[in-house]
């Protein structure tokens, strides 16, 4: 095989226009990389953002979208061999684009072995989800066994995967979701304490079920509104998480606020934290594969189309269809 199928966007578009499969040459490994056989593709509000050129990150076009992936390596180079790597091994790889690919050409050092609990689909949508959680949750948000937790946007990706970490990190946890039935399959999925239907207008809901007190932690992935209350329900002493801004407003506090009710806003950025410190990051990483190896998270699965339906893949992400992640098979 000399070529293999990909997506590539071509053009920044706000409809999907720019976006096409095309035939691209099969990729080598360089010294320290490897290629993977790609299973399985999670597709993640970034990777639509970056489809728009609204995301912090703007490779240069054309580029292959899919940040996340999992699959079999099938070559090795020199340098990755050195590090342990070899020829089937079931890995999960991550990386800013490069996933939505038959095949991909990863750093050995962006590989996490695939956990034998966990299929290819499930192991694709692990890792950025359940890492942004956890250094929300466990890192910037120091997460007490027994403290209240509300989840923003708990039906998505990211707010799904901090409804399952928060489940074994021992939070007592409010879901919050946009509609009954995207809450009704988060409870599903996810133990949580209570669930609210929002975004919002349930300040007084959280104050009740926390007997006044408000929430210790927020994990808001949708800013705008959302944020806007979140500060009205903090509790002293709380951290509000800022993880993005799915609302498409991007939300401004005036200092005096979190100063009269003592709370902290504190942004969440995991990649960039773990780059910043990679002592920090190699422990992420490995917490998450412990639960996921001790069956304690498991990442839920929306739909997994083939490659060939992409389309309908980002178009019930962009629709806020999705409950947890969509999965593309590129050999589907």
């Amino acid at each position: 095989m000399t070529t293999m199928r990909a997506l590539e966007v071509q053009a920044l578009s706000d409809d999907l226009s720019g976006l096409a499969l095309v035939d691209r040459p099969m990729p080598r490994p360089g010294v320290d990389q490897v290629v993977v056989r790609i299973a399985a593709v999670a597709l993640g509000f970034p990777d639509l953002l970056m489809t728009q050129g609204l995301y912090q990150a703007k490779p240069p076009l054309p580029f292959v979208p899919g940040m996340e992936c999992a699959g079999t390596i099938v070559e090795v180079g020199a340098g990755a061999a050195a590090a342990g790597w070899q020829p089937g091994a079931r890995v999960i790889a991550a990386g800013l684009t490069g996933g939505v690919a038959q095949f991909g050409v990863f750093g050995h050092g962006a590989l996490q072995v695939l956990p034998d609990t966990l299929s290819f689909a499930q192991g694709a949508a692990l890792r950025v989800g359940y890492l942004t959680a956890w250094v929300a949750l466990s890192r910037l948000g120091r997460a007490q066994p027994g403290e209240w937790l509300v989840v923003q946007g708990a039906a998505g990706g990211v707010g799904l995967a901090a409804v399952d970490l928060a489940r074994a990190l021992g939070l007592r946890t409010i879901a919050v979701a946009s509609t009954a039935q995207k809450l009704a399959a988060v409870q599903a999925h996810g133990a949580v304490t209570a669930g609210l239907v929002g975004p919002t207008g349930i300040r007084q809901a959280v104050l009740d079920l926390t007997d006044g007190r408000g929430a210790d932690l927020v994990f808001d992935p949708v800013g705008g509104d959302v944020f806007d209350e979140a500060c009205r329900y903090t509790a002293f002493g709380g951290r509000l998480l800022v993880v993005g801004f799915a609302s498409g407003r991007i939300p401004v506090v005036g200092a005096n606020i979190p100063l009269i009710k003592g709370f902290s806003v504190i942004g969440v950025r995991a990649g960039e934290y773990g780059r910043r410190f990679p002592a920090h990051g190699a422990e992420h990483g490995a917490a998450i594969q412990a639960l996921a190896s001790a069956g304690q998270i498991r990442p839920h699965i929306h739909q997994a189309v083939p490659l060939a339906q992409w389309r309908d893949a980002y178009t019930a992400m962009r629709d806020r269809q999705v409950v947890g992640r969509t999965v593309i098979l590129p050999h589907g």
